[in-house]
């Protein structure tokens, strides 16, 4: 018997060790075959902006320590929004076609795109767009055309925004599962689901403001576009004015029913092709490539981007989360470069670990110091990314950015019920009176209580202190727009939280009449380094991860998962939280 138990041993042992031979050869091959033919742009191509995948505000720079091999992905906002400038400029470059559904992208990121389309327009080339299926924000987008097309048995969502929040205290009391709640601020209200089973009407008013906020700046691009005013688009939202292509048509969302062959054959008559000629076209990702590796000139007067990505957590950091480490490397590198003359720090995050912000602030202030630090905030900069954000030397927003949220939490999961119910029995031996912090089988006593709070508490007046440093304002009047409220970018800058109204180039155009040069290139960072050990162990964040993700969602469907994934993150919380009050996804 033990003879038969070490031979399947030692089979099992040898099949694993052939699957990581396999495993590492196909990425040595993967790697050595990447050397994919160059990019051609043909003459009197179209740019197809259609995204099939979600965007990053950055694609990233990557490399493999244990290799020396680095490699850039160019399927950032940073690079769509560079393409496009220059697509303008580009002589085989004749018109764009916008032909994307089901947009990912945030609010703020999608309002960006559509202002280079629009900037693109002032080149005098056309802008053409056609959908099948409009949601709210595709059509956002595409209203942005020179005509738009739809299908004509397909759908155009108008309808207004709206948000739904889960609530589980019951399933707490059912479950004998809670978690334990300590929190400064009346509107953070991240944890709010976890004490009632109604939202408050502090939580219900921030929540329909940012709406409102969203909504009036949809309304005001798609009433230019479209020559309606907002009372106009708020009637046929109320009305369902767009439920059928006929009443899209009739309203004037749309310029035309068509099929996509008769969408191509308009683009033809537009660029002069007869019907058989072939219409050559090529996706925005694609010329992204090619505009970063055959357009973008090196100078040597230079602005470094630094993208601040994800949520916050504690450690290196990578494509996924922000890391204390990997801001270290690029804000260290950036001021040290003699040829890099300002920086712009890009921050996309709904916050996290209070103690990583906290560092990383350290890191800006000491860079500022040396060189200007210009923010710019994209669809997220709120909690720890706006504590970030104040060590800059000016902040830019966009108007539907979702930033503030000055408040402070922790979450701590108690399943004290379930194990008196199961007849579980936890008993500690102490050295000292508090050596047991807390148990999760034991109610959190108030003496816990207490001590957590005393935490929160001292943070939060940290947190107070230096969004009060960094925007010239008193305690009394940060105080007055925190308790964890959440703004967008307009709202921001009414309450003197951020400086201006723009995006990623207008803090790039900043930065530059900060320094007085007059040409300039861009150096973007942080390099995410992994390894293969790294890849194979699934941490990087480069694929093999997200096979369970897939698999979880096709098993469970997309809101049982969402709802798994939020009961998750909160048990994976450690620490004191800066973070985003609530989970928000506008429909």
């Amino acid at each position: 018997m033990k003879f038969l138990r070490n031979l399947l041993a030692a089979i099992l042992g040898t099949l694993i060790a052939f699957g990581i031979a396999f495993m590492f050869f196909l990425i040595i091959a993967t790697i050595a075959g990447s050397a994919e033919q160059p990019i051609i742009v043909k003459d009197n191509s179209i740019l197809e902006i259609a995204f099939d995948q979600p965007l990053k505000d950055y694609g990233g720079k990557y490399k493999f320590t244990d290799l020396d091999y680095q490699f850039e992905e160019y399927n950032g906002v940073n690079n769509v929004l560079f393409a496009i400038k220059n697509a303008a400029e580009d002589h085989k470059i004749k018109g764009i076609s916008i032909h994307s559904s089901f947009l990912t992208t945030g609010a703020a990121t999608t309002k960006s795109i559509r202002d280079a389309i629009l900037e693109f327009k002032e080149s005098g080339k056309f802008v053409y767009a056609y959908g099948d299926m409009y949601m709210q924000k595709d059509y956002y987008l595409a209203s942005v055309a020179d005509s738009v097309f739809l299908n004509p048995t397909g759908t155009l969502d108008f309808r207004g925004l709206s948000s739904e929040v889960l609530f589980f205290k019951e399933l707490q009391e059912n479950s004998g599962i809670k978690m334990e709640v300590i929190r400064h601020g009346k509107y953070k209200s991240a944890v709010e689901p976890f004490l009632s089973n109604t939202m408050s009407p502090e939580n219900r008013q921030q929540i329909s403001e940012l709406l409102l906020s969203v909504w009036d700046t949809y309304l005001e691009d798609i009433g230019e576009s479209r020559s309606m005013t907002k009372q106009e688009l708020n009637t046929y939202a109320d009305n369902l004015a767009t439920r059928t292509p006929e009443l899209a048509l009739e309203n004037n969302f749309v310029d035309g029913l068509a099929y996509m062959d008769q969408y191509i054959s308009s683009i033809k008559q537009q660029l002069g092709l007869s019907s058989d000629q072939d219409l050559d076209h090529i996706n925005i990702l694609d010329y992204a490539e090619y505009a970063s590796k055959i357009l973008k000139k090196k100078e040597n007067d230079r602005i470094a981007i630094i993208y601040a990505q994800g949520e916050i957590g504690y450690g290196k950091g990578n494509d996924n989360y922000i890391g204390q480490d990997i801001m270290f490397k690029s804000l260290k590198k950036a001021r040290e470069d003699e040829r890099i003359k300002a920086i712009v720090l890009r921050i996309n995050s709904p916050g996290g670990m209070a103690i990583t912000s906290d560092i990383i602030w350290r890191e800006i202030q000491v860079t500022k110091e040396i060189k200007p630090v210009i923010i710019s905030m994209g669809d997220l900069a709120a909690s720890g990314g706006y504590y970030m954000a104040v060590a800059g030397d000016k902040i830019f927003a966009e108007p539907s950015t979702i930033t503030g949220s000055i408040g402070v939490f922790a979450t701590i999961p108690n399943v004290s019920n379930l194990a008196e119910n199961w007849g579980i029995n936890a008993e500690q031996v102490n050295t000292n009176k508090n050596s047991t912090a807390y148990s999760v089988f034991e109610p959190a006593s108030e003496d816990f209580k207490d001590y957590m709070k005393t935490g929160i508490e001292d943070f939060y007046q940290t947190f107070l202190k230096k969004v009060a440093q960094g925007r010239s304002m008193s305690i009394s009047e940060v105080d007055a727009v925190a308790q964890g409220r959440v703004w967008t970018g307009e709202q921001a800058l009414e309450k003197g939280l951020v400086d201006e109204i723009g995006g990623l180039d207008d803090a790039i155009q900043y930065a530059v009449s900060s320094t007085g040069i007059s040409t300039y290139s861009i150096e973007n960072y942080p390099v995410y380094e992994t390894s293969i050990e790294e890849l194979l162990r699934g941490l990087s964040g480069f694929g093999f991860a997200q096979t369970k993700e897939e698999l979880l969602k096709e098993e469970l469907g997309e809101e049982f998962y969402k709802v798994m994934q939020q009961l998750k993150a909160v048990g994976t919380k450690k620490g004191v939280q800066a973070r985003l009050p609530f989970e928000i996804t506008i429909h």
